[in-house]
């Protein structure tokens, strides 16, 4: 090798040297930079992966009341989320003895303020505001007051338990600012500080507005991280082909530079982003990577074991969720308090997935609430 090969190939090696060290250095700085909500988030997640717990809610409450029927008064039937709770209402209800019926407000405003004026009208014994915000419907819980049907919520506000000036003799839920937080610490503790991310939210819901706000919060505990783009997307008929052109615009502006998001339901966000990415010829494990910050559909469970575009969600415990649904109604009909039940939050990755779809702790939650039912 002659002298200006060897002086070229010194200089190709340097740089490279230099390239590398420059990286590294960027990434111990950011590290750094984000060493304490790293540790946190650690923790955190290290705590939300467990699988089995013991029975932590009621064990005390009225007997069954007779013949009632709910009325499901949806946001969309099309949300996994609020479908998976109306099945746990369902079921419980026949354990207990009562009747459902399921009015779906599509995912509009007029189709649920429609659905809950119905509800009142067909005389219900209980409604279930079900994903969505009762002071939109302000008018529809007000008539339910008046005809003395307690309302119960799902997903229906920030927290669980009574709310009083929201119309709801309870919400069950459990605590939104939980699960904003423990899918931001997910990305501050894979990222481990360095990246980019991006957070899918529906402004025009309060409580997923609230929730992404929560999330966008969390991740700035994190300085190192950068939020490149709070994307707005309603939820609604076209979600999917506006998800799926937004994640094309997206990879073309940051390429790279994305490597999470944090979508505040998984089914309806990551569903059309996987499909997007995949028809970018990205790989189901490449960045960016995924979270699913509520619900827990079937179809994220399946990308997640599969290792396909999603890679952890926060699931509700949808079924159990219905039961305690079907409960608070019976403590409502028997003049009693609300239980007060909190579920506490999991996370779902890959290593602890196993082969189920869906949430549903395995702490003999339905024998609870048969004894208690006297059933």
């Amino acid at each position: 090798m002659n002298a200006f090969k060897k002086r070229a190939v010194a200089l190709s090696a340097a740089a490279v040297l230099i390239a590398g060290s420059a990286f590294a250095a960027s990434g111990a700085s950011a590290a750094a930079g984000c060493s304490a909500a790293l540790a946190k988030a650690t923790k955190a997640v290290n705590a939300s992966v467990a699988v089995k717990a013991p029975w932590d809610g009621p064990k005390t409450g009225p007997k069954a009341a007779m013949g009632k029927t709910i009325i499901y008064v949806a946001q969309t039937m099309q949300n996994g989320g609020v479908a998976g709770a109306e099945k746990g209402v369902e079921e419980a209800a026949k354990a207990i003895g009562w009747t459902v019926r399921v009015l779906d407000g599509q995912g509009t405003q007029a189709g649920m303020a429609s659905a809950m004026d119905q509800a009142v009208t067909l005389k219900a014994d209980g409604i279930v505001v079900g994903g969505f915000d009762p002071a939109t419907v302000k008018s529809g819980v007000d008539a339910a007051k008046a005809a003395n049907i307690p309302v119960i919520g799902w997903h229906a506000a920030a927290t669980s338990g009574p709310q009083p000036d929201l119309g709801l003799f309870s919400n069950v839920t459990t605590l939104r600012a939980d699960v904003s937080k423990i899918s931001a610490d997910w990305v501050i503790y894979d990222s481990k500080g360095v990246g980019g991310v991006v957070v899918f939210t529906d402004k025009s819901i309060p409580f997923a507005h609230g929730k992404s706000d929560e999330i966008v919060a969390e991740l700035k505990t994190c300085a190192s991280l950068k939020l490149l783009k709070y994307s707005d997307i309603p939820i609604g008929n076209d979600t999917s082909t506006r998800v799926q052109t937004e994640t094309a615009a997206l990879l073309a502006k940051f390429g790279k530079k994305w490597t999470h998001s944090v979508s505040i339901n998984g089914g309806l966000y990551v569903t059309p982003m996987a499909a997007a990415l995949r028809a970018a010829g990205k790989k189901g494990t490449d960045f960016p990577h995924n979270v699913g910050a509520g619900d827990g559909s079937a179809d994220e469970y399946q990308r997640i074991s599969a290792g396909q575009f999603q890679s952890v969600t926060v699931p509700e415990p949808l079924t159990m969720q219905g039961w305690q649904i079907v409960d608070e109604f019976n403590r409502a009909f028997a003049g009693q308090k609300a239980s007060g039940y909190v579920p506490v939050v999991h996370l779902v990755t890959k290593a602890n997935a196993g082969t189920s779809t869906v949430w549903d702790p395995q702490n003999g939650y339905q024998a609870e609430y048969k004894k208690i039912w006297g059933k």
